[in-house]
């Protein structure tokens, strides 16, 4: 008897002070701004229309509402801070905040664990810096420099097949060949790996299985009640996710089995490079103590670059050019900028890049309008004073970049493609925290220069060889699956020019 009226009292001890804990922090939360119509199953989830354009047009007015930022409640004991604003993202940002990661519930990173693992996007801590120390050199000036020449060969394999989808004057979906392009890319420059898969499409299964992982992954993220692993791993959402992820860790496993079989039959091959690309450096990497990556270590960052680094710039690619087909007279402009750079060549230079100030206008203006990578989240680790609220360290925030560079007290006419807003009279007054498509600090994009340079490539080559206009009857409709995904493809029309 004793024992059991000792294991009560202490297990009521417990409750209780947890219940006083979340009652005082609930009430801290429910006193910021954000939506009223609470449910203890979901939270206010319940609200979000979803991740489609609806569900972007509801962020939109919130950030008109609310101006800075607004609380959600991710089920009923789950709280985040949605930041949209330079003078609340900043406090954030410049701190030590790490990827906020779960115990008994998962958060939007925990959910691409099994997929990507404790690669470079989701790591923390030891881990995310020695993976930060080890990448960095593949993204040196000198081996950057050394990628044009495949992505000019890439671009010309782009537009025959631009040419023949577009054969007869119909209209043809742009995201699918564009995906395929940067698919082909980050193959070749990263991992030295030719797939052909623009032209025999043998991409094609791996592109349509990281398009679903994104899916389930984000319709995860709206569901609280299968934010329990036990629980979604039975589901059958879960199942399916599992089963897609042992399909894409295949065809990173074949990336890098090729790689090594060819560095070990010819090792002079990782020396005839100045500086080694991003798998040559995996596979040489060590320790101080010698140690390699493990065959985990590995396929964790394979896979993490696979699917970054070729799935943000399709979407980047996408919305530019259809940015630029509804929109023709800044389509021209990009035309007659690339005709008095490159005269009678056909590919670009290095030196050339740094000179096409409209067309990189057009581009950040795009991804400002669009927003390739819509939401990145932090768990801060420190107390911070957001607006005059102190929010206790432990707090979960998301820098909605997408609400971010479409907030209406920031940008005038945000919904309007003006790429003058990027004219680098005009930039250099921006607030630093209001353009971070790549995010900022610490924790920016490893790939931003690769991307930027890839993405001017691939719009200036379009451009040149085709005069791209909407087709009316397909509207391009936007879907927030951890890129902006279009929801049923983008077509548009592209007319050879003479």
């Amino acid at each position: 008897m004793l024992a059991t009226y000792l294991i009560v009292t202490v297990a009521t001890v417990v409750i209780v002070r947890w219940l006083k804990k979340y009652l005082a922090y609930r009430a801290l939360f429910n006193n910021l701004p954000g939506e009223t119509d609470f449910s203890y199953l979901t939270g206010t989830m319940h609200k979000i229309p979803g991740t489609n354009e609806d569900g972007l047009a509801y962020e939109r007015e919130n950030a008109r509402k609310y101006k800075y930022f607004h609380r959600v409640w991710a089920g009923p004991l789950l709280p985040a801070l949605l930041l949209y604003h330079p003078d609340t993202i900043k406090a954030v940002i410049k701190s030590q905040a790490p990827k906020p990661r779960g115990k008994l519930l998962a958060t939007a990173y925990d959910m691409g664990v099994r997929w990507l693992g404790e690669g470079l996007i989701i790591a923390n801590g030891d881990r995310w810096a020695r993976s930060r120390r080890l990448l960095t050199p593949a993204f040196h000036f000198d081996i950057l420099k050394s990628y044009l020449d495949i992505y000019n060969k890439c671009a010309d394999i782009l537009i025959n097949k631009i040419s023949t989808s577009s054969s007869g004057g119909k209209s043809m979906e742009m995201y699918s060949l564009i995906n395929m392009h940067a698919l082909d890319i980050i193959l070749r420059c990263a991992f030295s790996y030719n797939s052909d898969c623009q032209t025999l499409e043998s991409g094609n299964e791996y592109v349509k299985v990281i398009s679903e992982l994104q899916r389930l992954w984000s319709k995860r993220a709206l569901q609280p009640h299968l934010f329990v692993e036990l629980i979604y791993s039975v589901s059958t959402d879960g199942k399916r996710f599992y089963k897609l992820c042992d399909i894409a860790h295949q065809v990173s496993e074949d990336v890098i089995e090729k790689r090594r079989g060819e560095l070990e039959r010819d090792p002079s091959l990782a020396s005839q490079k100045k500086v080694k690309d991003f798998l040559d450096l995996l596979l040489s990497a060590r320790d101080d103590d010698g140690q390699g990556l493990s065959p985990v270590e590995l396929r964790n960052e394979v896979d993490t670059f696979m699917f970054a680094g070729h799935d943000t710039t399709a979407s980047a690619m996408t919305w530019t050019l259809y940015a630029l087909a509804g929109h023709p007279e800044c389509q021209e402009r990009v035309y007659e900028e690339i005709n008095q750079l490159l005269g009678d060549r056909q590919d670009l230079e290095w030196g050339d890049l740094a000179n096409l100030e409209y067309t990189t206008m057009c581009l950040k203006e795009a991804i400002r309008l669009h927003g390739p990578v819509p939401l990145i989240e932090r768990l801060t680790s420190e107390d911070l004073s957001i607006n005059g609220t102190i929010i206790p360290a432990g707090t979960r925030v998301a820098f909605y970049l997408y609400v971010l560079h479409n907030n209406p007290h920031i940008w005038d006419e945000p919904h309007e493609f003006r790429p003058d807003r990027f004219h680098p009279d005009k930039q250099r007054h921006m607030d630093p925290f209001q353009y971070i498509p790549f995010s900022a600090g610490a924790r920016n994009c490893i790939g931003q220069n690769f991307a930027m340079n890839e993405m001017k490539t691939t719009i200036v080559k379009v451009i040149r060889k085709f005069q791209l206009s909407l087709d009316p009857q397909n509207q391009a409709r936007r879907n927030n699956v951890v890129t902006m995904k279009p929801e049923n493809g983008v077509y548009l029309y592209a007319t050879p020019r003479s």
